[in-house]
């Protein structure tokens, strides 16, 4: 193509040609550029024209370091491609030779999802190799060196040596990764941290505002040692790795106290482990900021409120009806009210509440905890979650004999927290007689206020939802990225909310135990909110995508 547009000579290309047969490795356009034939500008324009991919030039800021670990620093260095950044469900990956189809079907095996390949210019990819980290071996060394073993401090731990392994996994390197990978995690606000063993390789991820990011990970053979460190932290039995284990571990990072979840699986790799992160400052945010409209927040105050009654919030696991009801107790004065909660486990804990963990190996279960905290006199009973018959019966009964309840169950929506206590045995008339509200809610990333950007022209998914769903917006932000944000465009989350308050026209309804389709057709009449009209509300006032409500209310 050079040739053919008067770039080059017939003589230089026969150079180039005789340079490459002497150094295989070598690209036409690399002995081209280094016979200062042609610049790196026109040759690179040239070979994006040919192979028909578009040319993006960037610097190291530019790059997602989430999606930078999803190809080992080896391979990026040895192959000249690099990962740069997500557009929507797509991983922009920079390559400098578009022509070795080989290399392109190998990215996409170990990418594991949809690829747009760009071509990037072999010096900026090297450029950005050495500014972010090599090899796994060699990122794993540089993580640790500002690392100490007293970053982490276990608050609770087992001190006997039960084997080689615990010896190994109590070394110095190890002991100071394991810090470096929860302490990284608290500082990203991480809920939840993922260690996957493969075949021959060991992933990282955070959860990070309700999404999995990759991070550098270390090589393979650490694996053994971190998973025992893991549970030597966390009170496991480090000698058993055919079965599932659950653990605890009370730590602080950095000077705050937090709590770690340990949670191992046996795969056909070798034990997977997932931490989940609890942190009390992440879960203490008041009702005021969790992303309520003004109505829905005087409404919903107006119902916890109440001296008895059962007000439920509901949605899927992951949705934030926990740090809901948390913010809804820690509104009431525990000095002159006897609060009470029952939880499977105690998540966090409140100074002003007597709490009780369900240990059902033992026998103390929801339904036999609720009803012995009844002889313990108190106000307000919160209940981790209404599983069965037993559990809700007793909590319609402790609402009828003056006592506030407040549960969670998992339902689409509100008004099918009704038909579910109907489903588990409860009769219709003490539910409409019960039942003060029920909030349904889902969690969405909040757009990036640094970044966010104006969505013009309106692609044609987008333009066809808020069709779908008569929504007139008239301007609709997407998510742009920067390096506030991690190159996602999104910075912390929000919830969309349903609230259904029990009204006496909805009580006489409830109580006829009318069909689903029914009851959402009442509560559409007496002024309801849907969640995904609640969602893109939020939509339009710039607080998060039109992607972010589809993806939580789409299966609905």
């Amino acid at each position: 193509m050079l040739l053919k547009h008067g770039k080059i000579t017939p003589e230089q290309l026969a150079a180039a040609l005789q340079r490459q047969k002497e150094k295989p490795r070598m690209s036409v356009l690399a002995a081209l550029m280094e016979a200062q034939a042609v610049d790196e500008k026109t040759a690179l324009q040239a070979v994006a024209e040919y192979f028909n991919v578009p040319l993006l030039r960037f610097s190291p800021d530019d790059l997602d370091r989430n999606v930078f670990g999803l190809l080992d620093g080896e391979f990026i260095k040895r192959k000249n491609v690099i990962p740069i950044r997500r557009d929507e469900d797509k991983v922009i990956v920079g390559i400098s030779d578009p022509a070795d189809i080989f290399l392109v079907e190998e990215v996409k095996r170990r990418i594991r999802g949809q690829v747009q390949f760009v071509l990037a210019a072999a010096k900026d990819i090297a450029r950005a190799v050495e500014e972010i980290g090599g090899s796994p071996l060699e990122e794993v060394e540089e993580i640790i060196e500002g690392i100490n073993e007293d970053d982490v401090e276990v608050m609770e731990s087992k001190t006997d040596e039960i084997t080689d392994l615990e010896r190994i996994a109590g070394e110095s390197p190890v002991i100071r990764y394991v810090n470096f990978l929860i302490t990284k995690a608290v500082q990203e606000g991480a809920s939840d941290i993922h260690v996957e063993p493969g075949e021959d390789s060991l992933r990282i991820r955070y959860r990070v505002d309700g999404v999995l990011f990759d991070q550098p990970g270390p090589p393979a053979q650490m694996h053994a040692a971190i998973i025992s460190r893991l549970k030597i932290m966390a009170n496991m039995d480090i000698a058993e790795r055919r079965l599932p284990q659950d653990g605890r571990i009370r730590a602080m990072v950095h000077h705050r106290h937090v709590d770690l979840r340990v949670s191992t699986l046996p795969t056909t790799h070798g034990e997977k482990c997932v931490i989940r992160i609890l942190d009390n400052r992440s879960i203490l945010i008041g009702l005021e900021n969790l992303g309520m409209w003004a109505d829905t927040l005087e409404a919903f105050r107006r119902q916890i409120s109440q001296p008895h009654g059962v007000v439920l919030v509901t949605g899927p696991t992951g949705s934030g009806k926990t740090t809901t009801l948390y913010s809804a107790l820690q509104t009431m004065d525990g000095n002159t009210l006897n609060i009470s909660t029952v939880e499977d486990p105690v998540e966090y804990e409140l100074g002003f509440a007597n709490q009780v963990n369900v240990r059902e190996n033992i026998g103390l279960t929801f339904a036999g905890a609720l009803r012995s905290l009844l002889r313990q006199d108190p106000d307000v009973i919160m209940v981790g979650e209404i599983r069965d018959e037993e559990t809700a019966r007793i909590a319609v009964q402790a609402s009828l004999t003056g006592h506030l309840v407040l549960s969670t169950l998992h339902t689409n929506d509100a008004p099918s927290s009704i038909t579910r206590l109907v489903n588990i045995g409860i009769e219709p008339y003490l539910i409409a007689a019960s039942v003060n509200s029920v909030l349904a809610q889902r969690l969405v990333r909040r757009l990036c206020e640094n970044c966010k950007t104006v969505e013009k022209p309106l692609r044609e998914g987008i333009a066809k939802y808020l069709a779908k769903h008569n929504a007139k917006i008239d301007q609709v932000y997407r998510a742009a990225g920067c390096s506030k944000c991690r190159q996602t465009g999104y910075a912390g989350r929000l919830g969309i909310y349903e609230l259904f308050e029990m009204s006496e026209t909805l009580q006489d309804l409830v109580s006829s135990n009318p069909s689903l389709m029914e009851l959402r057709r009442a509560c559409r009449q007496q002024g309801l909110r849907t969640l995904g009209e609640d969602g893109l509300q939020k939509v339009a006032a710039g607080l998060t995508t039109v992607e972010e409500i589809a993806r939580v209310t789409e299966a609905d």
